[in-house]
């Protein structure tokens, strides 16, 4: 009964990351990407230091070496990530990002492999192999060849954020290997989200100063505060409770479920169209990440 619980926040978590494209994609098109970003962390930085209160009684105080860490942390999976994010998803639909995101997996075993020397086994190369060749699908729209003779026709100015934030996520993942050493998951992350804001903060000043407030809708109010708590902070404390409960790689299967559900938020939502080599390039990409992380 325990595991059913945890399962079903699993799914929920997914559920909550598959409209973080949805929502991204309305703040995206109301404000400059640096604000958008910004106010989605001003909402979590500050649930996550009540979550730390009240789990763990505070943060603790860092050596010198876990700030920089965390100040890194920061720096790609808040910073640059979030920049990377907000930018495509005003150029691209919520749906196309969404099947992106799911090479995550794949790109951060890459990295492991060429910067920490990590093995990779036949079963990852051939998950990796497949999981390229379904990105490739979606890239391309189906048609492969004509990409090659016009790639731009391909890799507009939206996919190429969207491999940048799959590269700053990555980075951002190794970096947490070693920033978790003495410091909690929560610890860690609300440390990075703190940073971030302060780097996104810093950059979106003078936009932040001119903004008309009062212009705001409150549709975009609606979807900063969901990326803030739920996209977040509840699906980053759920997430955990699964790695606690069933394991990091029977936990991270599910993350499959995040592009399906993106893509079909996306369409009801959005109205988005949901083509054929969207589902083709899916399923193949999520066939590919599951090899990868057996």
């Amino acid at each position: 009964m325990k595991n059913r619980l945890v399962y079903g926040k699993l799914v929920l978590v997914t559920l909550f990351w598959g409209g973080t494209f949805i929502a991204g994609r309305i703040a995206a098109h109301a404000l400059p990407v640096m604000t958008a970003a910004t106010l989605r962390f001003a909402v979590a930085a500050a649930l996550l230091l009540l979550v730390a209160w009240k789990m763990e009684g505070g943060l603790p105080k860092l050596s010198m070496k876990q700030v920089g860490a965390t100040a890194a942390l920061g720096l790609t999976g808040i910073f640059l990530y979030n920049l990377c994010f907000f930018g495509a998803l005003g150029t691209m639909p919520a749906g196309r990002a969404a099947l992106f995101i799911a090479l995550n997996p794949v790109v951060t075993a890459l990295a492991a492999a060429a910067l920490l020397r990590e093995r990779l086994h036949a079963a990852k190369w051939i998950g990796i192999a497949v999981a390229f060749c379904g990105a490739a699908i979606v890239i391309t729209r189906g048609d492969p060849g004509a990409a090659l003779h016009d790639i731009r026709s391909s890799l507009g100015t939206g996919e190429l954020l969207m491999l940048c934030a799959i590269s700053s996520w990555a980075a951002y993942t190794l970096i947490g290997r070693a920033a978790l050493k003495g410091l909690s998951p929560i610890a860690a992350t609300t440390y990075a989200a703190l940073w971030g804001l302060l780097f996104l903060a810093v950059g979106a000043g003078s936009d932040l100063a001119t903004l008309d407030w009062s212009g705001i809708a409150w549709e975009v109010w609606a979807s900063l505060l969901y990326l803030g708590a739920f996209g977040t902070v509840l699906g980053f404390v759920w997430y955990y409770e699964g790695v606690k409960a069933i394991g990091a790689s029977r936990t991270a299967v599910f993350n499959n479920l995040v592009p399906v559900f993106g893509v079909s938020l996306a369409a009801l939502l959005l109205g988005e169209p949901v083509l054929a080599s969207m589902v083709a390039g899916g399923v193949l990409v999520a066939a590919g990440v599951t090899l990868t992380n057996r």
